[in-house]
Parts: structure tokens; sequence; C-alpha cells
């Protein structure tokens, strides 16, 4: 028994560990409504610049309400997001790890919490190498007691990238899909084994869970690696995004149908949404799916805002389930995940897919997905919810990822981001 309860033991530990290393993942369940974007900017992806001053903003809620002793720390991980075998003074420059000072108590909102917010990274604790980076938040000093992690970038631009998005070769898709193209100068880069030393991603709406990766150059001149092949890049376009505007509970957005106000939380019913797929296509600004946090009742929506359970209801075709697959609803305010969390229950009786969320007065872009129940490595598609097509606007992210031959370590010495429709350029 006790060898058995020694092996349980280490199993349990080693689950663990590896539960707190899967990226944008929200561990305690009183935290809520986590941002975290370039300063100034709530629709922007965590990425800065090696050396500069750029800033990042990092806000959350803890609806247990009591001021608590958070904390965070770095994780430096390679290209596919797992941690490198480094210490951490190899890659963090000054303190370890940060208490997080600023809070405040909610006020006018009906549910009670305590925000939290700071802009990193501090002038005390600087990340000194490029790549991939996990933020982890902390309960009382204890990085074993994750509150939640995040994604974040730090960019050593040397290598430039050209990039555009067009039509895919192939007429089967020609009118579902976009394909990315993209050309790298690796000029500045000691590169003797390409196939190891250089990693290039391509995201969708900087999604990683239909990230591309492992792709290798069509054709080489000199120091540009082209990046072009017929079946490389190739992304389902999706639909604009569908949104909810949470702005108000006071007054109601046209997307909602009633709210309950007598309950606490409020419970804001949507109306609900049918599937997209017979519909004309038609051109709409969105946020590519983020949300905002914004408020129309209050001055300040950090800590003013107030929490609702948001109900979701998603209409099949003919009212009828999809046989093999489950349905989702993706977004930043579900961190794009694929989890029991944000998957959507099929009610019989009404011939619909449900699914309550408890979210924080905002502005909010969603999209439905299906994913098949018995393929755990199949990846969400839009086809039979909002329908793909080509003309729909998207933000393509490439980055470049280069290891040393004496390196340890995937540094991110490329970045770049277009928009599908305008061509313009993020980053």
């Amino acid at each position: 028994m006790k060898k058995m309860f020694c092996v349980f033991s280490v199993l349990l530990s080693s689950t663990l560990i590896f539960a707190q290393r899967e990226p944008d993942k929200i561990y305690m369940p009183n935290i809520k409504g986590v941002k975290f974007f370039q300063y100034g900017n709530q629709v922007s992806y965590p990425v800065i610049s090696l050396g500069s001053t750029n800033s990042l903003e990092l806000h959350f809620d803890d609806l247990a309400g009591s001021v608590k002793n958070y904390s965070y720390t770095y994780q430096l991980c390679d290209a596919n997001w797992q941690p490198v075998d480094l210490s951490e003074m190899d890659y963090i420059q000054g303190f370890l790890q940060n208490r997080l000072l600023q809070y405040r108590a909610s006020s006018i909102a009906k549910i009670k919490y305590v925000h939290y917010q700071t802009m990193l990274p501090d002038k005390n604790s600087m990340p000194s190498k490029s790549g991939n980076y996990l933020l982890k938040v902390f309960l009382n000093g204890d990085t074993s007691r994750l509150a939640f992690t995040r994604r974040m970038m730090v960019l050593d631009n040397k290598v430039p990238i050209g990039i555009k998005v067009v039509q895919p070769f192939n007429s089967q898709v020609i009118r579902t899909h976009q394909k990315v193209q993209f050309t790298i100068d690796v000029s500045k880069l000691s590169i003797f084994n390409r196939e190891q030393q250089l990693k290039v991603v391509v995201l969708q709406n900087y999604r990683w869970d239909n990230a591309v990766t492992g792709i290798q150059p069509v054709f080489m001149r000199g120091n540009q690696y082209e990046y072009n092949g017929e079946q490389d890049c190739i992304f389902p376009a999706g639909r604009e995004f569908r949104w909810a505007d949470l702005r108000s509970f006071r007054y109601q957005s046209e997307r909602i149908d009633h709210i309950d106000k007598f309950n606490s939380p409020m419970d804001i019913y949507m109306r609900a949404d049918p599937e997209r797929t017979q519909e004309r296509f038609l051109s709409m600004a969105d946020l590519d799916g983020f949300f905002e946090v914004q408020c129309t009742d209050a001055n300040n929506p950090w800590w003013q805002g107030d929490y609702g359970n948001v109900h979701f209801t998603f209409n099949p075709k003919n009212n009828q389930p999809f046989p093999g697959k489950d349905v989702y609803i993706m977004g930043e305010m579900t961190a794009n995940m694929l989890n029991d969390s944000t998957r959507m229950e099929y009610n019989a009786e009404k011939g619909v897919y449900e699914k309550t969320l408890m979210l924080k007065q905002g502005y909010y872009d969603y999209h439905y997905v299906t994913k098949e129940i018995k393929n755990k490595n199949s990846k969400a598609e839009t086809a039979l919810t909002e329908g793909d097509y080509w003309e729909t606007e998207n933000m393509y992210t490439v980055l470049v990822y280069y290891k040393s031959l004496a390196g340890r370590s995937d540094e991110l010495l490329g970045a770049i981001t277009i928009n599908s429709r305008t061509g313009r350029f993020g980053f």
C-alpha cells in the first residue's frame, strides 16, 4: 500500500506540473476578467521588443472579495511553448518574483470583487532573452499555487519578413480558404542546420489551436527563404465574428433578448444565434475575436464594471445536433480553449445548443465551432456553424524562431501581422 501511495503521489505531482505548463489557463475559479495586452490597446497581443520601453497591461478580478497576496514571474519556453531547461536567472534580469501591489475593491457593481492591475515588465524584473514567455500569477509566493497563466512574447527583430494573403491554388477551397505566403531574410543568422535551427509559426487571429508549424521553405535564393508551397499555410477563412454588446446591464443592446435583474449575478439572455452557412456574406467590422472591457453605466469599467451570467444559444440547422461533433463557443473571452468550460450542451427539447458564461461588462467577439468527439487531434471548424468565405477579414501573424548551435532556447527574431483584406501591417 505504501508503494502504491508513493507511485500515485509521483503521478499526481507529474500531472500537476504538466498542467501548470498549459498556456492561457485559469486555475482558480474565483479569477475572472483576465486581460493582458499592449499598453492602451485592448485588442492587441502581448508582444514587446527586447530592451525597449514598451509596456504591457495586466488586469484581472478576484471574485472572492478579499485582498490576497498575488505575485508573478516569467517562464521562458521554446517555440512549442514547453519550458526550457534554464535557470530563471539566465533569462530574468532583476527580481525573479514580484508582488502585485496595485489593487482596488470594486464599487457600484453588485458583484463584489478586487481588481488587480500592473504594467509589465517592471524595470526591476526584465526578460533578458527574446522568445516565448509564460506569465505565471500565483498566490502567497508559492509558484505551485497558480491563479492563471498567459502567453507573452519578447521580440528581437532581426529577421525581415515579407508577407501577403492570397486565394489558395486548389480550386476546391479557393472560395472558402485563405493562404499565407511569406519570405524571410536570414542574412543576419548563422544557419548550418535549417530544420533544427529555424522554426516558423503562422497564426490566424492570434489563435494557437490551429497554428501552422513545421513547414519548410520551397525556394532558397541566397539569404531569402520563400514559404509558398501549394498546400502550406491554408486556413479556413471563417466569417466575421458575432458580437455581444454587454456594455450596459441597464439598457438592452440589440443582441440581448432580456435581462433578469433580480438574480445575483444578473442573468443576461442573448438572442438565439442561427447557423450562418446559408446566409449571404456581409462585410462587418469586428474585433477579430478579442473583447474589450467597457461600461456605459460607470466611469471606470475596470473596478466599476459588473458581472453577469450570460446565456448563449445556438440553433443548428433543422434543430438537429451535429453527429459525432461537439460545439464550442470560441473567442478571447474563452481564451480560445476547447475544453469542458467552453463546450456547449445540446438541449433536446428545444433543439439548440446552450452555454452560460460569467462575463464582465464589455464588448465581446465570438464564434461557434465544431470539433470531432473521437479525434483528439482534430481542429476547430467553422464550416458547419459559421461558414467559410474567402472575403472574410482576418489577421495573420508569422513568427520566426532561431536557435544557435550553442543556444538552449528558441529566440524570437521575426514577427509580423497583416490584415487579409486591407493589407495593413501590425507589430
